[in-house]
């Protein structure tokens, strides 16, 4: 199967627009070439690319300036996180267990709902009033 090209259209407004032929003129392409060459650029370097203007490459040292930018995390943050996420699982999973629980207690229900389980109160006041019932 051969490779296919794929069509990307989208909209800039006037200004983006001109300031992009500008620099297709300058580099004397076109300006399908411009974008092209930054799809390029961004999939080999997996999404990882910074436009910024050529006025402010640093070519100088590479390895200080990296995109994206890296900040170190103290161990102990590290940490907290990993006790929420196992926090997070451990509730997680008490809640699955208890929506089980309450659906079984609702089959339960749906099944033994015969009517011989519950008394109601209006059916015992008609009964025996010679035998009152007393609570307490």
């Amino acid at each position: 199967m051969g490779n296919k090209n794929k069509t990307i259209s989208f909209r800039v407004n006037e200004d983006a627009f001109e300031t992009l032929r500008e620099i297709a003129e300058e580099r004397d392409i076109s300006l399908s070439a411009v974008f092209r060459n930054y799809v390029e650029m961004l999939v080999a370097h997996d999404g990882q690319v910074e436009v910024v203007p050529e006025h402010e490459v640093d070519d100088g040292d590479v390895e200080t300036s990296s995109f994206p930018p890296k900040v170190e995390v103290p161990k102990s943050y590290v940490r907290e996180h990993e006790r929420l996420e196992l926090e997070a699982d451990h509730l997680r999973d008490q809640l699955d267990e208890h929506r089980r629980y309450v659906t079984q207690l609702s089959q339960r229900l749906d099944e033994e709902d015969d009517g011989e389980d519950v008394i109601q109160l209006e059916e015992l006041d008609g009964e025996d009033e010679e035998e009152p019932y007393r609570l307490g």
